[in-house]
């Protein structure tokens, strides 16, 4: 069965961002302390990082995200998702319009215009044939930006939170949950390392 699962790293404080993210910087000051788990050669960061795309059917993100990764000083060869770990799932993004060129070609992009849940849907049915086609189930994972997860769960369609929890505090950012709808989740694990603490929650 395809799942819906938002996976995001996020610092002690709350926020998926150091201050101050823009073109030329996503990450913010100091954010790439955030993402020190995913080059790690801990070996239980290595299972999860493979684990995690493997799964891999579709992928979501937001039009913001969508212009770091595919700006100059984005995604190539050596760094993507799931980099070295996976071949290339749909990339669907949620955009008020399409852009007029993407500079990463050999992707499969999607641009959905017609709201977040529609996106969802879409990238639903790309992994469910992407699951046929490969003979087992994998899963919609939305990426980011914090503000497409937030509003994901805000809507109900998060089935699964996993959260890599950095061990920094940034100070500011960009918030995962200010605003937040309150709901309680239900934790199903958690896996420390040296360079992060990995919780996966179901969501009700």
């Amino acid at each position: 069965m395809t799942r819906i699962i938002a996976d995001i790293s996020v610092s002690l404080d709350g926020f998926v961002t150091g201050p101050g993210p823009g073109p030329d910087n996503g990450l913010g000051t100091g954010g790439e302390a955030l993402h020190t788990w995913a080059f790690s050669d801990d070996p239980d960061d290595r299972r999860i990082l493979r684990e995690g795309t493997v799964r891999s059917g579709a992928v979501v993100l937001g039009r913001r995200l969508f212009d770091l990764v595919d700006g100059e000083n984005g995604w190539d060869d050596t760094a993507g998702y799931g980099a070295g770990e996976v071949g290339k799932p749909a990339l669907v993004v949620v955009t008020s319009a399409p852009p007029e060129s993407v500079r990463l070609t050999d992707l499969d992009w999607t641009f959905v215009t017609t709201g977040l849940s529609d996106a969802v849907s879409a990238a639903r049915e790309r992994a469910e044939a992407a699951s046929a086609d490969r003979g087992q189930d994998l899963d919609v994972v939305l990426m980011g930006g914090g503000a497409t997860i937030a509003a994901a769960l805000d809507a109900g369609l998060v089935d699964t939170l996993s959260l890599h929890l950095a061990p920094v505090v940034l100070g500011s950012g960009t918030p995962l949950f200010t605003g937040a709808t309150p709901r309680t989740l239900v934790q199903r694990s958690v896996i420390s390392t040296s360079t992060a603490t990995h919780l996966v929650y179901d969501v009700s």
